[in-house]
């Protein structure tokens, strides 16, 4: 490169006037610098690709050149002579396990990774960066006469190692080609975290096969609306749920794309569908009816944590999850968790006085240790954390140890910095505003959901993680998560429509270093995303797009 140029490129300005902040990256990149020229794909680029165990960096370009070749018709060839090829995946053992650089000139793409995830990552950038979405969303797109990207060295790494989406599923049920656009977005937009919310008052989606009336009775109500309010409930039957098969499809179809699944089956508390199909032993009070719930709020029904069974109950699902889903955490609800039923229990206020205390919150720590205690037991490929939303810190957390995770939503910034004091790894998942299941707009054609449209595509995006911490206490803070809760949304083109585009904000707060992100930069980058969201398929919201 020309020594004007070279001084060009360090300024992040090409010879040609084309910026940095001209191409759209989401989420933008640790460095990034803009070159000479472009690189042209055809029918003669050849790839060369590294050995690795497995053959799993020869996976990761496999899957990414079949979206190349469904978006241009160019097949790339491969050879094993790096002279001869103009794309080179190389090994660097001194980067991060998810960073990557990518080094793009006129004649030769570079691709630098340590692990098969940096590599994925790598290709999703370079996928952004060339003339049309379709290599994203990998379908054809015949408009594009020549296939480019333009000259460019990138050095990406992560701020954090958790970047997380949950979606509700207890309360309203979408099926498995639906979430699997979902972990499409999420691939995109480098997030690698699905928290998958299988359980609750108004529903259990997840086969357990030691226990089938969890699914015969648990996954089913009578009314798809959620009564709150006027509304009531309708009448109609209701339900559906993932059979172990269908979980399994779905793990192997995000771990394709560096997605971790975390399961959540929300006990004691929110677990009134459970207590409805067993309730001889997970009731407080088995002589009295028991339903699955047709309301949204909080249910008093909660599972009779004193009764051995029911203890059982929870070791075997906990086991089944181990099964489903092999990755290092499982979370376990823990909110919102009434203790009146247990106030009124014999057993209950026994069990309290036996482990000498007064606040009922520790009958659900208890309950929790001995499923702790249960899973320390185990294999050690069995071994999982345990993760729990903030309300458990209302407890006495210290018979848990320091090896559980605090997913921190109501005063999150409060509760986050009490669990990272308290020694506790935590994750920020503030309510207000990464909660994106509430209206993002006041206009009135926003769709019936929580909220009164703040919680706008700005305000997502200005949210700064780890304000203020101490650097003593901010390795304790493992990353970011958006929410979704599903009680007034029925339809997953609903789900899209509030999820998009604010995830690609919360992508960007867990990957880009908060000095670089600008939200007027970012809604600049953002006006590409439209025709993304089309060829998947996907409804989105459309207030911030010209």
């Amino acid at each position: 490169m020309k020594l004007k140029a070279f001084f060009l490129c360090l300024l992040g300005v090409s010879a040609t006037g084309l910026q940095a902040h001209d191409l759209n990256v989401i989420p933008r990149p640790a460095q990034m610098a803009v070159g000479e020229g472009l690189f042209h794909f055809n029918s003669a680029t050849r790839v060369c690709l590294p050995h690795y165990p497995g053959d799993s960096v020869r996976m990761v370009f496999t899957q990414w050149a079949g979206n190349f070749k469904a978006a241009s018709g160019i097949s790339l060839k491969e050879t094993s002579k790096t002279k001869k090829a103009a794309v080179v995946l190389l090994l660097d053992a001194t980067l991060q396990a998810e960073a990557y650089k990518l080094d793009v000139s006129a004649g030769k793409i570079c691709i630098s990774a340590s692990r098969p995830a940096g590599f994925f990552y790598a290709l999703q950038t370079l996928s952004q960066l060339m003339p049309s979405r379709s290599v994203v969303a990998g379908v054809p797109d015949n408009n594009v006469s020549a296939w480019s990207v333009p000259s460019v060295r990138i050095a990406d790494a992560p701020r954090f190692e958790w970047r997380g989406f949950m979606l509700d599923e207890g309360r309203h049920f979408y099926g498995t080609e639906e979430i699997k656009k979902i972990l499409d977005i999420m691939a995109a937009y480098k997030m690698n975290r699905f928290h998958w919310h299988l359980t609750e008052d108004q529903g259990w989606r997840l086969e357990i096969k030691k226990y089938p009336k969890l699914t015969e009775i648990g996954a089913w109500r009578r009314s798809k609306v959620l009564g709150w309010g006027d509304t009531k409930p309708d009448g109609q039957l209701y339900g559906g749920y993932y059979t172990q098969e269908d979980a399994r499809e779905i793990v192997k179809y995000a771990r394709d794309r560096f997605i971790e699944i975390v399961p959540e089956v929300d006990i004691p508390g929110h677990s009134q569908a459970a207590v409805a199909a067993y309730p001889e032993f997970l009731a407080c009070d088995p002589q009295t009816r028991h339903d699955v719930w047709l309301w949204q709020g909080v249910s008093a029904d909660v599972i009779n944590v004193s009764n051995p069974r029911a203890v059982q109950f929870a070791k075997d699902v906990v086991d089944e999850l181990t099964e489903i889903f092999p990755y290092r955490y499982i979370h376990l609800g823990g909110d919102e968790c009434p203790t009146a039923k247990w106030e009124r229990n014999n057993d209950c206020r026994e069990q309290l006085n036996d482990i000498g205390s007064e606040n009922y919150r520790d009958l659900q720590i208890n309950f929790y240790r001995q499923l702790q205690e249960h899973i320390a037991r185990q294999p050690a490929e069995r071994q999982r954390q345990l993760i729990f939303w903030n309300e458990v810190l209302h407890g006495n957390t210290a018979p848990l140890g320091k090896d559980i995770t605090i997913m921190a939503w109501v005063g999150a910034d409060r509760a986050a910095k009490e669990a990272a004091t308290r020694g506790l790894k935590t994750i920020l998942s503030p309510q207000i505003p990464y909660y994106i299941n509430r209206r993002q707009s006041s206009l009135p054609t926003e769709p019936r959901s929580q909220g009164n449209g703040t919680e706008t595509v700005e305000a997502v995006y200005n949210y700064v993680p780890m304000k203020d911490i101490p650097a003593d206490l901010q390795t304790k803070y493992m990353g970011v998560q958006a929410n979704f809760w599903t009680e007034w949304v029925e339809d997953a083109s609903t789900v899209q429509y509030l999820l998009l585009p604010r995830l690609a904000a919360v992508a960007e707060a867990g990957w880009t270093p908060q000095q670089l992100r600008q939200y007027s930069d970012f809604l600049k980058r953002l006006q590409a995303e439209p025709a993304f969201y089309r060829m998947k398929g996907m409804n989105f919201g459309k207030h911030v797009f010209e």
